[in-house]
C-alpha cells in the first residue's frame, strides 16, 4: 500500500484529514530535505517526501495557540511571502483581519528601519488623500503624471503595511527559507515568527515553525486561514477589555 494512502486510511482526525486534502503531506526531494526535517517525515512516493501529518498536527496547534495569544494582546500579525502561490491568500486574510501584509518581495528594514518606513507610509497616505480632495490639480499636467507614477510606487511598496501603526506581534511566513531577510530583522528585534516550511527549511529557524507543502495553493490557503482564524479568536477574547477600558476613559 502507498504511504500516502495509509495516511488517509490510518487517520480520522478532521484536522489531519483537511491537512491531507489541501496536500500539507508534499515535500520535496530527499537530496533537499534540510537536516532539521528528518524526524517529521513519513515515506516517499514517486522520489517525494511525506510529511508526518500527526507531527505536523503538533507543531500547527501550538502556532494557532501562539497566534491567538497575539490576538488577545491587541497586536497584529505581519503576514508575509512574496511567493507567487500564496500572495493572493497572504493578501486576502490580511485585509478580512485589517492586519499588514507584505505579498511580494521584502523591503529590507521593514522592521529594524520602521521608523523611516512610517514616514512614507505617511507620505503615500498624504498624497492619497490630496489627489482624493482634488489638491493635486493645482500642478501641471506633467508634475500631476510624476506624482501619479510616485503614488503607484509608494502603494506598490507599503499599501499593504499600512495598518501597522507599531512593530508587529509576531510575523506569518510562508517559507522561512525565502524570507531570510525577514526573519534576520525579526529575530533581531525579537519578534517571534510563525512559518509554514517545506523540508528544504530549517525546523529550527523560526519559534513556531509548520512543517508541511508551502508551495502548493491549496495547502497554503489552508494553513493562512486557520492562523488566520486563530488571531481572530484572539481579538475577540480581548475585545471586552478594549471595551471595558474604553468606558473608563470616557
Amino acid at each position: 500500500m502507498a504511504e500516502e494512502t495509509k495516511i488517509a486510511e490510518t487517520n480520522t482526525d478532521p484536522v489531519i484529514l483537511k491537512m491531507f486534502e489541501a496536500g500539507a503531506h508534499f515535500g520535496y526531494s530527499r537530496g533537499k530535505r534540510h537536516p532539521s526535517m528528518a524526524g517529521v517525515m513519513f515515506g516517499i512516493k514517486n522520489r517525494v517526501e511525506l510529511f508526518d501529518l500527526e507531527k505536523t498536527k503538533t507543531y500547527f496547534e501550538k502556532a494557532k495557540a501562539f497566534a491567538e495569544s497575539v490576538g488577545a494582546t491587541g497586536k497584529l500579525i505581519l503576514f508575509v511571502s512574496g511567493k507567487h502561490e500564496a500572495k493572493a491568500a497572504i493578501k486576502s486574510e490580511a485585509d478580512i483581519l485589517g492586519a499588514p501584509y507584505v505579498a511580494g518581495r521584502w523591503l529590507g528594514g521593514t522592521l529594524t528601519n520602521y521608523p523611516q518606513m512610517k514616514i512614507r507610509m505617511a507620505k503615500l497616505v498624504d498624497l492619497r488623500d490630496k489627489k482624493m480632495k482634488g489638491e493635486l490639480v493645482k500642478y501641471t499636467k506633467k508634475e500631476q503624471l510624476l506624482i501619479d507614477r510616485e503614488i503607484a510606487t509608494l502603494e506598490d511598496m507599503f499599501a499593504g503595511l499600512l495598518p501597522m501603526k507599531e512593530l508587529p506581534g509576531a510575523l506569518f511566513l510562508v517559507d522561512a527559507k525565502n524570507e531570510k531577510t525577514a526573519v534576520a530583522e525579526a529575530k533581531r528585534l525579537k519578534v517571534p515568527v510563525i512559518s509554514l516550511m517545506s523540508s528544504d527549511c530549517d525546523l529550527d529557524s523560526v519559534q513556531y515553525p509548520i512543517p508541511g507543502n508551502d508551495s502548493a495553493g491549496a495547502s497554503i490557503q489552508y494553513f493562512v486561514k486557520e492562523i488566520g482564524g486563530a488571531f481572530r479568536m484572539g481579538k475577540t477574547r480581548a475585545l471586552p477589555k478594549e471595551v471595558e477600558n474604553s468606558k473608563i476613559k470616557v
